[in-house]
């Protein structure tokens, strides 16, 4: 993987958690991947099981809440890549209503691995809410 590539699946993803479009998060991961939301949790095994957790569909412990439309948004960017592994940084910001003001910030770390079509098959996120000021 190319630093490019990358930031540019970074950037669908945060577009795919944005509109909740099962199309959109589909074309992100391999129909195998394993997903973790912490890395000490069990993963989360194939595309269909990301999905439902991404749409708030699925009760296993860890799985995601589904976002209120216009109430997240999400910047991350390519630190490293080592072969068909990437490391990422960046921020996840929840606004109390669409346009509202900012509710909690957390600072992520995101570890990679892509298959040969540049969709994830390995995900596992590490995350630290902000203090509050």
């Amino acid at each position: 993987m190319e630093r490019a590539e990358v930031d540019r699946w970074l950037e669908a993803y945060v577009a795919a958690w944005k509109s909740y479009e099962p199309r959109q998060i589909r074309a992100l991961f391999s129909e195998d991947v394993r997903y973790r939301y912490y890395p000490y949790d069990p993963a989360f095994e194939g595309r269909e099981a990301v999905v439902r957790s991404w749409l708030g569909e699925n009760e296993a412990e860890g799985a995601s809440a589904r976002d209120a439309e216009g109430t997240y948004d999400g910047s991350y960017a390519t630190v490293a890549i080592d072969g068909d592994v990437a490391v990422a940084t960046g921020t996840s910001t929840y606004f109390t209503e669409p346009d509202g003001a900012v509710e909690k910030v957390y600072y992520n770390c995101i570890v990679m691995r892509f298959d040969a079509d540049g969709r994830c098959s390995e995900y596992t996120e590490w995350f630290n809410k902000r203090p509050e000021p």
